[in-house]
């Protein structure tokens, strides 16, 4: 189905990358950059290959510099974009949120909120690439990062009256509660943004696309606020490894 706006007003780490074997330097060994060798180095690497050769995970390493005492930067970006989803964790603009929900130092979250900014600044004077959302098909594909993460993520996608999306947001991580995610949330960011419609998704880490009964309470919450405040809540699609389901109500 294509879409239709009704209204159009003008630690150690174990895995990816960074994975290393660290039996032998025992439990308590925080791995480092120091520890790879020069040419897997991120600094280094982006030198000798440029920034279009490193991954996000090697990107976010340098921007993040440097770790904890208890977790070191290497470990810490593997966590943040496993836990987070590699676009998700740039487009959130609530450094204290970010900082809570990730468990990092608050001037780490600054750094990426920062960094976020950045692009999504970039990207506003270049609408050459922007993202156009006209079927749940689009959501989809867009949202592929969280299609394998472990917390249910909420994401509100914010478009204007040509489908383009103007501002993407994670709204909450958790399970998807009518009675914890008030409408509020969801529309602030698109009278922020101007947006005429919103377009919720959220992943199912079990796989299982059925919605409950809770992911269509809130769906139906959303679609009766945003009828009132004048933004069209035009879809809520599910995701998961397996595939993708639409909420109608």
């Amino acid at each position: 189905m294509t879409y239709v706006i009704k209204n159009r007003p003008s630690i150690i780490v174990n895995s990816g990358l960074f994975a290393r074997d660290n039996a032998q330097a025992g439990k308590n060994y925080v791995f480092t950059i120091r520890d790879l060798p020069n040419e897997d180095r991120p600094r280094e690497k982006l030198l000798a290959l440029g920034p279009g050769a490193l991954t996000p995970k090697e990107l976010l390493a340098i921007v993040l510099e440097k770790g904890t005492r208890k977790e070191g930067v290497l470990a810490m970006t593997e966590r943040v974009v496993r836990e987070y989803g590699e676009s998700n964790v740039f487009s959130n603009t609530d450094a204290k949120k970010l900082s809570e929900d990730l468990k990092i130092p608050l001037t780490k979250a600054m750094q990426i909120v920062a960094v976020g900014e950045l692009g999504r600044r970039f990207f506003e004077r270049s609408r050459n690439g922007t993202a156009v959302i006209r079927t749940a098909k689009d959501v989809f594909e867009y949202v592929a990062d969280m299609r394998g993460l472990s917390k249910e993520h909420l994401r509100g996608l914010y478009l204007n009256a040509h489908y383009q999306l103007i501002h993407d947001e994670v709204i909450s991580i958790g399970t998807v509660d009518a009675n914890v995610i008030h409408p509020r949330e969801v529309f602030r960011p698109a009278l922020s943004c101007s947006a005429v419609a919103v377009i919720l998704a959220h992943n199912h880490p079990s796989g299982v696309l059925m919605p409950s009964p809770d992911d269509v309470r809130i769906t139906t919450q959303i679609k009766k606020a945003g009828i009132i405040i004048g933004i069209e809540l035009v879809d809520h699609v599910i995701v998961s490894k397996e595939g993708f389901a639409s909420i109608t109500t």
